[in-house]
């Protein structure tokens, strides 16, 4: 057999579990149980030590392999040289290897493990070697004694040698007689050897070919390279991080929150030398923002920027490191990051107050998924895991469910001479196209085209602002689509005008049904200043540092007409212009309405904030970059909350509800679908029904905008999918299935409940307006959701708001509060989120005249957390 095939057939045994593959020069193969009969080593161990080791799949896998196999390899295991950089933990490894050593059983509890750095006597050779092997009595002045060296005191264990290249040649020929002999003679000694079965582990920053013996090189089987912290990769780094901080958290038995920037700048800079450095630098951030917060009485220990050495800071400039590693790395939403030494702990985790509430399909992916990730699941297991389920779910609840049902649906309203004609339709373009076409389309087109023809026969106008775009841009469809005209025009003995046949085009355009905002838009950021070059030179600035070319300035010259400005900064806007909206950056005067006579006029979405600084562009265009919406920019930079701490806010608490339908014109299928739910629905005077045509989608979403801020959107239904953050959206296919009736009602049962939740609670409460402390509460638990970056489920939200009414009620009557268990450890962990909370609920005290203790801030603090939609410490309430 050639030496392939053997290899081939030998690692396919050990797949099998037959066979121990232990590396070295040359690879040696033996059974298993021959391994563990012959030496007793516990070589199937699976929680040592040495796997916990941050990068143990990563970039230390090799490493750890050789590690083992160096340690384990009979009968005494190799000598290993670790190499590596200043800092890249090569003691911290030899101590691992140490102590799987142990856990493998290869040494006992007693066997001992010496560590000696030859650094420290390299300006003395003799007593350097002294140490390492003995020495004789009058071997050399000052040697009174015989005295031992580390080499016999670490016979039946392990003797690692930090710096090996400062032991000098003849250290290291004395190094290698034993490694070959397992004998040594101290120094001075001529006669008497000593014995001594010891494994060297050696390491050394340096090139080991140019700094020792290549006599001593050749005698170590066992070369392990530690990679340098750069080449870690960053998922390995924030882990070492956020390791080196709960470490710091556990000296102070604090939690201890770190800003985003502050987090990005440790995991971008160059740290030279590598994880001792990182890990010296967190610990002088943590000690400065320790100091912080004793001489200043802070509430909570914080690491911003200023607790960072300069060499760190300097690392933010590089802002497309900061960007993937922050945002497509950490994944992070809020702006602050908490990291507690005992975040896993039972007493402080598991035991979290539970909300019940029942959980739809994808509430339940997310909940699989976090259960599995804290069982030590991978994420490929995981993966498999919930694909299974995922399956089971749609073959379970979904299944296989016939065209023909939806058909059957769709019939009811349209027609079967429709039916049959879209079924034609579709297969035509499918077949001209090359693509699919799925149940959404079908449905909308169906109702589309049978609102169409009625319209039509009526005599009413159809008119396609679009036209022109949908011709330019969707040549091929628009072609297929004027087909499809002729065998409708036949089938139903109607002319199709040719702004109808754009809709058409539409509708058979893929992907443009989605109203998905493309990834890469971004909210574009206008700069208005007065001055020759005011704007120029801060956005050159902020352009510079940021690392992109996003801030988009117009200088304003002190003596320029404002209308002059006007046209010139609305001329920007409009050419700008995309689904995200504008955002106007200016210093002072009417620049600061520009945004609604710009919206006005053209219905581009834009908002404007005043008083800039730099530091205020640069946190605007950082938001802007990594893809935050205008809404939420707007809101973080002039800190704008549902309403202000003095209650002086223009809170619209009482809005009226509205569910919207929408189709491309607004008045075909958008009306029907209306029609269908005043039909199935018993509406309340205070709901109303809007119909909207999304033919433009920047006009749509400036209209949704406006809504939202005057209304309570109960629910967008649609023929095409409509994804707006916050907004519940039902397909006309659920509506007409009657899945989205229900949906509807439960909705808008969800909005009514508190109404009859304020007459319930006059029959309980001292409180004489309980209509005004039931929206009073809600305002304060949206400002606690917004401040804490976290959304709830509503049945958890009515859950929150009755237990805030009836705790005002008992505080207004005397009573004292409940206490609550491990009240101290909860204030270290949730210092942050206490604080807020507590700010949060100040109306309510100014109010009813009333303390809210820190006993009952805490379980408020506690509902939250363990109730939040995003946050990985929520709870099963399964």
């Amino acid at each position: 057999m050639n030496r392939a095939n053997v290899s081939r057939y030998l690692n396919e045994l050990v797949e099998e579990g037959k066979l121990e593959k232990i590396h070295g020069r040359p690879v040696l193969f033996k059974f298993k149980d021959e391994l563990k009969k012959t030496y007793n080593y516990n070589v199937e161990s699976k929680n040592s030590s040495i796997d916990e080791i941050i990068g143990a799949t990563g970039s230390l896998k090799l490493s750890l392999q050789q590690a083992k196999a160096a340690i384990i390899y009979p009968p005494n295991g190799l000598h290993t040289l670790i190499l590596g950089e200043t800092g890249v933990g090569k003691s911290y490894f030899a101590e691992l290897m140490y102590t799987y050593g142990i856990e493998s059983k290869r040494f006992n509890n007693k066997s001992p493990f010496i560590t000696f750095n030859c650094a420290d006597y390299a300006d003395n050779p003799q007593l350097l070697i002294s140490n390492v092997f003995g020495v004789k009595k009058g071997a050399y002045t000052g040697a009174n004694n015989d005295r031992d060296g580390l080499l016999k005191k670490a016979d039946g264990g392990i003797i690692f040698l930090d710096e090996v290249h400062r032991l000098p040649p003849q250290g290291q020929e004395l190094l290698f007689t034993f490694m070959d002999k397992g004998y040594f003679r101290p120094l001075g000694e001529t006669e008497k050897v000593i014995k001594a079965s010891v494994q060297i582990i050696a390491a050394t920053t340096e090139d080991p070919s140019s700094n020792l013996l290549k006599t001593f090189v050749r005698r170590i089987p066992m070369t392990i390279t530690l990679p340098t912290l750069k080449n870690r990769g960053v998922n390995e780094r924030y882990k070492l991080i956020e390791l080196f901080i709960k470490e710091e958290s556990k000296r102070i038995n604090k939690n201890i929150y770190i800003t985003h920037k502050a987090l990005a700048a440790f995991l971008s800079y160059q740290c030279l030398s590598n994880i001792g450095q990182l890990k010296s630098d967190i610990q002088l951030a943590c000690a400065k923002s320790f100091l912080n917060y004793k001489l200043n009485k802070k509430k909570y220990v914080l690491i911003t920027q200023e607790d960072v050495s300069s060499e760190v800071k300097k690392e933010l400039l590089d802002t497309n490191n900061y960007i993937k590693k922050v945002y497509d790395v950490l994944k992070i939403k809020g702006d602050v990051i908490s990291f507690y030494y005992k975040e896993n702990d039972e007493e402080t985790i598991e035991n979290y107050i539970k909300i019940e509430d029942d959980i739809d399909f994808y509430d339940g992916i997310e909940r699989k998924f976090i259960e599995l990730k804290n069982k030590g699941l991978d994420e490929d297991e995981i993966n498999e895991i919930i694909n299974i389920g995922i399956e089971s779910h749609f073959k379970s609840y979904v299944g296989q469910v016939p065209k023909e049902a939806e058909k059957s649906s769709v019939k009811k309203i349209v027609g079967e001479e429709i039916l049959n004609l879209v079924d034609y339709i579709l297969n035509f373009a499918e077949k001209k196209l090359k693509r699919n076409y799925g149940e959404n389309i079908y449905v909308a087109f169906a109702l589309h085209i049978n609102e169409t023809i009625k319209r039509i026969n009526k005599g009413k106008k159809i008119y396609n602002p679009k036209l022109d775009f949908i011709r330019a841009n969707y040549n091929n469809e628009f072609l297929v689509a004027m087909e499809i005209t002729k065998k409708i025009e036949c089938n139903f003995k109607i002319q199709l005008p040719l702004d109808e046949i754009g809709y058409i085009t539409l509708f058979l355009v893929k992907n443009y049904l989605y109203l998905e905002q493309a990834a890469d838009e971004k909210v574009n950021i206008v700069l208005v200043l007065h001055g020759e070059s005011t704007a120029t030179s801060m956005a050159n600035v902020v352009n510079e540092l940021i690392g992109v070319n996003h801030i988009i300035p117009i200088d304003m010259p002190l003596n320029m007409e404002g209308e002059r400005i006007y046209s010139i900064v609305k001329g920007i806007v409009e050419k700008i212009a995309n689904d995200k909206g504008t955002l106007l950056l200016v210093d002072m005067g009417p620049l600061v309405n520009f945004a609604d006579m710009i919206y006005e006029e053209t219905g581009i979405i834009v908002k404007s904030i005043d008083g800039v600084t730099t530091s205020t562009v640069i946190e605007t265009c950082r938001k802007a970059i990594f893809c935050e919406s205008l809404d939420s920019i707007y809101k973080a930079i002039v800190n704008k909350t549902i309403y202000d701490n003095n209650m002086d806010t223009k809170m619209n608490l009482n809005k009226e509800n509205i569910i919207i339908t929408a189709c491309f014109t607004g008045d075909g299928a958008a009306e029907r679908l209306k029609r269908i739910i005043k039909d199935k629905i018993h509406i309340d005077k205070n709901v109303d029904i809007i119909s909207m045509n999304i033919i433009n989608r920047i006009e749509f979403l400036t209209a949704i905008d406006y809504y939202k801020e005057n209304y309570n959107i109960i629910a967008i239904v649609g023929t095409i999918p409509i994804y707006i953050k916050d907004i519940l959206f039902i397909s006309a296919i659920e509506i007409l299935q009657k899945e989205g009736i229900k949906k509807l009602e439960t909705r808008l049962k969800e909005e009514n409940i508190y109404n009859n939740i304020s007459e319930t609670l006059k029959e309980h409460l001292v409180v004489k307006d309980c209509h005004q402390l039931l929206n009073i509460v809600k305002s304060v638990i949206d400002k606690i959701k917004c401040d804490l970056s976290i959304e709830i489920m509503k049945e958890v939200e009515l859950g929150i708001v009755l237990h805030i009414c009836f705790l005002v009620d008992k505080l207004i009557k005397g009573y004292n509060e409940t206490k609550f268990e491990l009240i101290d450890e909860f204030k270290k962990q949730y210092s942050r989120e206490l604080v807020l909370i507590e700010e949060a609920i100040k109306p309510l005290e100014e109010i009813y005249e009333i303390k809210i203790g820190m006993n009952e801030l805490a379980y408020i603090c506690k509902m939250f957390l363990c109730n939040s939609k995003e946050s990985p410490f929520s709870l099963s309430t399964t």
